[in-house]
């Protein structure tokens, strides 16, 4: 296990290369993705060819960036020139033209990151597991017989394993969130636009990219990367004045934090809150102000359910009707459903949508971050879209935590704070204003730092 911060300090000393750090990473996966099945297309032969263009930059001391040469993989839902984009999907043919690279490829690429291969996601990220027909189930690395949860579930799985050091998914629903609590990783969803997206999401205002890690410093180091405007998306905001990676490292005990066990409305298993309110309690002991509160909404899963169908029937109708016995059985329902939607339904959805955004932006002129637990349910077994046996009939019943943040827009991050009895990990949520993604980078960064002791 190694991060991004200390590979690159051993190749400024020479002590190892970028070559050496992608073996090891092709090495990991040939020994370990056979079980788990994080990669859907892994390019070794060009993964260190970029390893040794990294390696003789680095002994001449022109490195691209202070990540040159880290081993990353990217979720299959950007468009990477040279290699096919899927999706997860049977509607899509590989035998076509892949000449364009998204926004966050050509930076990678830019930075000199070694790019490994494309991590797995389910039929166009629309779930939250990771499983498709086209590619099968993809598994925690803590316990094969669970989920690694989704849609960026490749790519949590590929860092918890050591197949990889860094990777890069989306976030529409909670998609890089909930792998990164259920794997016992970073998983970090920026402030809306921040890491532009090409071609546009279906998904529209909830959908952003965002870093995998092991820590915080290695998720500000890759923000730092990917969080540069491109012409391509008119969301996209000017540059930052300071690195990421210089903004995290700060005092936060001055802020003020609230805490909210459940958000009013989230049932919560109580071994993973007894997890979180240990957590809190260090958080408190580090001299941080903490209140227990709540914000103050009711559960906006109505309004997410209509966005959500919309955007996937928008997603699949490029396929035509003859598709719909190709697709998910999920995901043809969400399709079947959202065909039935007007204007006026998307409309009003969009509305409760901007109101809740205007309510999370009064609740933080009170509070600089909002604290929760991660997720309210544990890793299930693997290939179910729901944990069995319980009461839960769609994805978004076991999410609570993540959606209402997509329809806000705001930064948020899960970092480890734990395991359950049974070894599992347990992920906290850090929540903050929207455009403070320094501030909920320099915030998990103190947490992460307490909890290490």
């Amino acid at each position: 296990m190694t991060t991004a911060t200390a590979l690159a300090a051993e190749y400024a000393q020479g002590s190892l290369s970028p070559v050496e750090a992608t073996q090891a990473a092709l090495e990991a996966i040939e020994k370990r993705d056979g079980e788990l099945n994080a990669y859907c297309l892994v390019d070794a032969d060009k993964a260190l060819e970029q390893a040794r263009e990294s390696e003789r930059r680095w002994r001449s001391g022109e490195q691209l960036s202070p990540i040159d040469g880290v081993p990353t993989s990217i979720k299959d839902v950007f468009l990477t020139k040279g290699w096919p984009t899927l999706r997860g999907s049977l509607c899509i043919d590989p035998d076509q033209p892949w000449d364009v690279d998204s926004p966050v490829m050509a930076r990678m690429r830019e930075a000199g990151l070694v790019v490994l291969g494309k991590v797995t996601t389910p039929e166009l990220g629309w779930k939250a597991t990771t499983d498709s027909r086209l590619c099968g189930i993809t598994r925690n690395p803590h316990d094969p017989s669970k989920t690694s949860g989704g849609s960026s579930g490749g790519s949590a799985a590929a860092v918890a394993a050591d197949m990889g050091v860094l990777s890069v998914g989306t976030d529409a629903g909670g998609s890089v969130r909930i792998p990164a609590s259920f794997c016992g990783i970073v998983g970090f969803k920026p402030t809306h636009g921040r890491i532009p997206l090409y071609p546009a999401s279906p998904f529209g205002a909830l959908a952003h990219a965002g870093p995998f890690a092991r820590t915080v410093d290695d998720a500000a180091l890759l923000m730092d990367v990917l969080a540069q405007p491109d012409h391509r998306d008119p969301t996209s905001p000017p540059p930052m004045t300071e690195t990421f990676a210089e903004t995290v490292v700060r005092d936060v005990r001055g802020l003020k934090a609230a805490f909210s066990a459940t958000l009013g409305y989230v049932d919560v298993d109580p071994e993973i809150a007894d997890v979180v309110a240990t957590a809190v309690e260090a958080i408190r002991e580090s001299g941080v102000a903490v209140e227990d509160t709540d914000p103050g909404f009711a559960d906006p899963a109505d309004a997410f359910e209509v966005l959500w169908a919309a955007g996937a029937a928008k997603a699949l109708s490029v396929f035509g009707d003859g598709a719909r016995e190709k697709v998910d059985p999920g995901l043809g329902k969400i399709w079947d459903h959202g065909k039935t939607l007007s204007a006026l339904d998307y409309l009003t959805a969009n509305e409760t949508r901007a109101a809740l955004g205007i309510h999370m932006g009064e609740f933080h002129t009170r509070y600089d971050v909002l604290i929760t637990p991660q997720m309210p349910v544990r890793p299930f077994e693997a290939g179910h879209d729901v944990p069995p046996g319980g009461p839960y009939t769609k994805w978004w019943q076991w999410t609570g935590f993540t959606y209402p943040f997509n329809l806000t827009q705001q930064p948020a991050i899960s970092i480890p704070v734990g395991r359950t009895s049974d070894g599992l990990p347990v992920g906290l949520q850090i929540v903050g204003p929207r455009h403070a993604d320094d501030t909920v980078l320099a915030f998990a960064r103190h947490v992460e730092q307490v909890l290490a002791g």
